[in-house]
């Protein structure tokens, strides 16, 4: 058997085939989602299927791809998505989006994925380097200034809601890392405090549109009167439409004889494919369509929890958890949007919301923790551990020998000092 065979049949198929469904379930949703646009649903939908052959190949060769070989790379990466970010202010549209050859896409979305790889390859390398670097302290001053600029960039763009993302991805590589609790529970706190200067000072010279949306949020989750033919005609109405599906739904495809508000472009129709497609699936799957979407996130999450655990190295853990928060930013924030549980955001769903570009890097990102799952048993010459001296004996210890073997009785207690 050759290796790359035995690499493919070593994949986790749980992870796969769950990436895949999801795939497949965004080409059927998005063609109904899309329908009110120029183009038509159908265009879109074979869009995201070319868009998915490219990410199965990207996904493919990076899980197949020892993930060391990425971690070299990584610094590269975290200063080239610096670089994309800078043009992106000075030379991007209205959105902040960079075009090259016919196609667009945000570097937002790639420095958050080059910044989580590089912060994972610091953390290994750095108490290699020297012990001091492995401080608790030391790892959060290094992932603090790493995580700051990007953060503070995308800010100044204006996008809050790729800004905020930053926020759970740097506090699971941080508790990943090893950082102790007593320094994430004072940062935690130190940040509760500063919520409302940052609110009523910061956010209003950053971003007018995202302190509106949260005014707004917080008017209609303490019943105060909105204007749902202005500001609040989005929330309303996708709420509304995820709430009257019921079990069932209106059906896929459904018409206004249905009482489909989708059919009605009640439902943002320009972005109902995008920010807003779990309104069109909670209305045409109704509830149970929506809890298998649920569902498979899930098992994705759940999965990528289970490979962290048997990660070969820290770096391979921070990697897969930083992917885990990733996803989990993405997924609450979008679906939580729509039963008013947060404001609205130009948050995408990943692996559903039609994005051909962070379809890739998402599938890129999953690809990432195969390559963890895949190599796991590789161990790497300089993650052996060496022999180690006893200082009072000076003798080597036997690593491969376990302990108590070898002894008539194998619980009788070691002698001090005694090589095990």
């Amino acid at each position: 058997m050759t290796p790359l065979l035995r690499k493919f049949l070593g994949l986790n198929w749980v992870l796969l085939l769950t990436m895949l469904g999801l795939i497949i379930f965004s080409t059927y949703v998005i063609e109904s989602a899309a329908r009110h646009l120029p183009q038509g649903g159908e265009y879109y939908s074979d869009r995201t299927q070319v868009w998915a052959i490219i990410g199965t190949v990207v996904y493919f060769v990076t899980a197949m791809l020892d993930y060391r070989w990425i971690k070299y790379l990584a610094l590269p990466m975290y200063l080239v998505g610096l670089g994309l970010m800078v043009a992106s202010m000075v030379l991007g549209n209205e959105v902040h989006q960079l075009s090259f050859g016919g196609v667009s896409f945000q570097p937002a979305q790639f420095m958050v994925v080059a910044g989580f790889i590089a912060m994972a390859a610091v953390l290994q390398w750095m108490p290699r380097l020297h012990p001091l670097l492995g401080l608790p302290i030391v790892k959060v001053g290094v992932i603090g200034v790493m995580s700051l600029v990007p953060f503070a960039m995308v800010a100044k763009m204006g996008d809050m809601g790729s800004a905020l993302v930053w926020l759970p991805v740097v506090g699971v590589i941080m508790l990943t890392g090893g950082v102790p609790f007593r320094y994430l529970i004072f940062m935690v706190l130190t940040g509760v405090a500063l919520i409302p200067p940052l609110f009523f000072i910061v956010l209003p010279t950053q971003s007018e549109r995202g302190t509106a949306r949260i005014e707004l949020f917080l008017d209609m989750k303490n019943g105060r009167e909105v204007d749902i033919t202005g500001d609040a005609y989005a929330p309303h109405y996708i709420g509304m439409a995820v709430g009257k599906a019921g079990w069932k739904g209106v059906g896929h495809m459904a018409d206004v004889n249905k009482g489909s508000l989708h059919d009605k472009k009640y439902i943002p129709w320009k972005t109902a494919h995008n920010d807003f497609i779990f309104a069109v699936i909670g209305e045409e799957h109704g509830f149970r369509g929506s809890l298998l979407l649920v569902s498979a996130y899930v098992i994705l999450l759940v999965q990528m929890l289970f490979i962290s655990y048997y990660s070969r190295d820290l770096s391979g853990q921070v990697i897969v958890c930083s992917v885990v928060a990733l996803f989990f930013a993405h997924i609450f924030e979008n679906i939580g949007m729509h039963i008013h549980l947060m404001p609205i955001t130009g948050i995408p769903l990943p692996l559903v919301s039609y994005s051909g570009t962070f379809l890739v890097m998402c599938m890129f990102m999953l690809g990432l923790v195969q390559s963890v799952w895949v190599h796991r048993n590789h161990i790497l010459p300089e993650d052996q551990t060496k022999p180690v001296k006893l200082s009072h004996r000076g003798r080597s210890q036997n690593i491969g020998k376990r302990r108590g073997e070898g002894r008539t009785n194998p619980n009788e207690a070691t002698q001090r000092g005694e090589a095990i």
